[in-house]
């Protein structure tokens, strides 16, 4: 593997690295107002939650590694001691792309970038109109982890507030509905990812006292050509093996009979279990996969 020795590596150069490897990230669409009243847009990548009660954010905003000069967000939440958190959808990405660049600090951003201005409750700086995600914050720290060139600043931030659009709710589990959302996603250099479509996936995972485990699986699964790691990892998620007459009750199955008269019974049995497991038929594909391993014990 390449080594990368920070103390050896020039910061654009350890951003880029870093970038490419923490991917993809959620973008904190930051809005702020300066003591004029003039309005600042800009995006941040490393970004995350740190807390639900009371709820905390936060960003961080790196010194311009060219000239070691901060952003206008920065001086503005200094100064304020306020900011709008926006989140990106995919239908605005683009207007979002053009408030990376570096306006003089008196230029109002959510003109060039052709985004709408809304007032908010609680804070000073404006929502945007387009995103559907806002979090009114409050800025309770700034915490400079260096000053230097490629340095990072990071901006802890207090909810004061969210507004979330009816039209990417699941209204039925008043959850956000991630397939309505269309969240946009930082990689390295100039890539984005989009969280739609085929890139969604459920993994559910009940609370339970214990799982199974790697360790408590059969050889012939831990070991297993065909199976992939997420598909052992399903098995071991298991509270409980099924029951010995359960496995055996599937070899009812016709594609299941025509396997064990296979040249490579354990093989076809791992083929048909993957099968099935990736449809969503995890409770047959697991016993299948077990199956082998039942009938070789009896």
């Amino acid at each position: 593997m390449k080594k990368i020795d920070p103390d050896l590596t020039s910061p654009l150069d350890m951003y880029q690295f870093m970038i490419g490897a923490i991917s993809p990230r959620p973008i904190a669409f930051v809005s702020t107002i300066d003591t004029e009243g003039v309005p600042n847009l800009a995006p941040f990548s490393f970004f995350t939650g740190f807390s639900c009660k009371p709820p905390f954010v936060g960003f961080t905003c790196s010194v311009r590694a060219n000239d070691g000069t901060n952003k206008d967000t920065l001086d503005n939440v200094r100064e304020v001691g306020e900011c709008v958190i926006n989140m990106v959808s995919y239908n605005f990405v683009r207007q979002m792309t053009l408030t990376a660049v570096r306006y003089p600090k008196e230029v109002n951003e959510f003109e060039k970038a052709g985004l709408t201005p809304i007032k908010s409750d609680l804070v000073r700086p404006f929502r945007i109109k387009e995103s559907p995600i806002h979090m009114e914050c409050r800025v309770e720290q700034i915490i400079p982890f260096s000053e230097e060139k490629g340095g990072g600043i990071l901006v802890v931030c207090r909810i004061l507030r969210m507004h979330i659009a009816e039209s990417v709710m699941d209204v039925a589990k008043n959850r956000i509905d991630p397939r309505k959302v269309d969240t946009v996603g930082r990689m390295g250099r100039f890539w984005y990812t989009r969280a739609n479509g085929d890139a969604l996936f459920e993994i559910q995972q009940p609370e339970q006292p214990m799982v199974i485990g790697y360790d408590a699986l059969p050889q012939s699964i831990r070991s297993s050509e065909v199976l992939t790691a997420n598909n052992v990892a399903e098995i071991a998620g298991l509270s409980e093996f099924p029951s010995e007459e359960a496995i055996l009750a599937v070899k009812k199955d016709i594609r299941v009979q025509k396997t064990l008269f296979s040249q490579n019974i354990l093989r076809g049995l791992h083929l048909l279990a993957q099968e099935e497991m990736n449809k969503g038929n995890k409770d047959f594909g697991i016993k299948v996969a077990l199956l082998g391993d039942v009938i070789r014990k009896n």
